[in-house]
């Protein structure tokens, strides 16, 4: 246990600049699955707007009072969380480049 302290505290020669190397690896296998699942996700989603009623008003049903159950709008909030993930990981990727 106290070599592995002393290895993140940087104690020892290379510290945490030896775990840089597999944790770009991990990093880039990750945001690979996400960008893949997003790709994926939205292309299974159907569009917003329902043909040329679109353009005019339709009445409220009862399909759409409750969209918020429904599996593409679960899909919708699982993409935006995927797209949140893939932005901060690119962030921390960058980061580790600098190192």
């Amino acid at each position: 246990m106290n070599g592995l302290m002393n290895m993140l505290a940087g104690n020892e020669i290379g510290g945490l600049y030896e775990l840089v190397p597999a944790l770009k690896i991990v990093l880039l296998v990750i945001m690979a699955l996400c960008a893949l699942f997003i790709i994926l996700v939205v292309l299974i989603q159907p569009g917003n707007s329902s043909g040329i009623s679109a353009l005019g008003g339709t009445s409220e049903t009862f399909f759409e009072k409750n969209k918020g159950k429904t599996f593409e709008s679960k899909m919708k909030k699982l993409t935006t969380v995927c797209y949140i993930v893939l932005a901060v990981l690119s962030v921390v990727f960058y980061i580790l480049l600098l190192i």
